[in-house]
């Protein structure tokens, strides 16, 4: 359920004051060390892809602490007071706005010197609010450039309803973690505040970022050959995260019911995806790891098509394919290429 903004923003600013009240309170020789994060710069991630990014660049220089714990839906997350207070005692909070509006409040309010949203370090794009018109290309793969693909939504009544990705004005799709290229630059970003957060550890920062770039780079590689030449361009996903994805490598994403992984599509919409699925040679309906697979099940049964999971990598759990980023998005490549038939 979305709250709206002043009755979010009035409950969050309570809970920073007695989140400070509580960080007082505890007071003495712990709280001290807490604040000197054992001689680490104290970073607070907002979810998942902000944690990888915080660990990989920051090494053994950085303590972080994440606000989402493992198996919680980040768009669903409430704040606890302590959290909440946590966060005025970071050096750096990292976090990507529109993705969890609780967080996005709690941050706006604490007022931390180093706060990077990481969505101002790359260039969004609006997702998931086109109406799926089902008439994507039968041809195969090749030939598609880098952006050439679509990231249908599903339907008129899928635009903006479920979670709040890009609620604001003029806001877009903040899954910028799920494009490898995209997610380089985010990083390179974080690795240039740490380096001005903490100079005496610069050198380090930015060679980790180097590696991590490359890394990052390897995999958009990997994921443009592996999907260069398949049966089909067209996959179907109950969770609408993979417009970046799509985009990047000339797929076209079908979302069932829009941006919320729960929400059941309509019966028009469901006539519309068999359509889909049928003129485009689908053969699998995605969901994720941490929302129910109902719908997903539902709609394939009525399809004749089969389910699989596709990780919008928002959390690693013990149901997650890989214990990390990179080991999560090279099993959403193998089952994409199973998916679109890749040859």
């Amino acid at each position: 359920m979305n709250v709206p903004g002043p009755i979010r923003l009035t409950a969050v600013a309570g809970a920073l004051a007695l989140g400070l009240v509580t960080l007082t309170a505890c007071g003495g020789t712990s709280d001290a060390a807490d604040r000197k994060h054992d001689g680490k710069l104290g970073v607070v991630a907002s979810f998942y892809p902000m944690e990888f990014l915080a660990e990989r660049i920051g090494g053994g220089h950085v303590s972080v602490e994440t606000l989402t714990k493992p198996g919680v839906e980040p768009h669903d997350l409430e704040l606890k007071p302590r959290q909440i207070g946590r966060l005025t005692d970071a050096d750096v909070v990292l976090y990507l706005k529109g993705v969890q509006p609780a967080v996005d409040d709690a941050i706006d309010m604490a007022g931390v010197e180093h706060t990077v949203d990481a969505a101002t370090l790359t260039t969004l794009e609006e997702h998931g609010a086109s109406v799926g018109d089902g008439h994507a290309h039968e041809d195969g793969g090749s030939g598609h450039d880098d952006h050439a693909g679509h990231a249908h939504g599903g339907g008129e009544e899928a635009g903006h309803e479920g979670h709040d990705h890009g609620s604001e004005a003029g806001a877009g799709d903040p899954h910028i973690w799920l494009d490898p290229v995209r997610y380089a630059e985010a990083a390179q970003g974080v690795g240039a505040v740490f380096a001005k957060a903490d100079p005496a550890h610069a050198a380090d920062y930015r060679k980790n970022t180097d590696t991590l770039v490359k890394q990052l780079g390897a995999l958009d590689t990997e994921f443009k050959d592996g999907l260069k030449n398949t049966a089909t361009r067209t996959f179907i996903t109950t969770h609408s995260a993979f417009g970046y994805l799509a985009e990047r490598y000339g797929l076209e994403q079908e979302g069932v019911a829009g941006i919320d992984p729960e929400a059941d599509p309509s019966p028009a919409r469901v006539k519309q995806l068999q359509e889909i699925a049928r003129e485009n040679k689908v053969s699998t309906v995605f969901f994720e790891t941490l929302a129910s697979d109902r719908t997903a099940k539902t709609l394939a049964h009525d399809t004749g098509l089969r389910t699989d999971v596709l990780d919008p990598l928002e959390g690693i759990t013990d149901q997650s394919k890989g214990d990390d980023y990179f080991q999560v998005m090279r099993a959403n490549l193998a089952a994409l290429k199973t998916a679109l038939g890749a040859r």
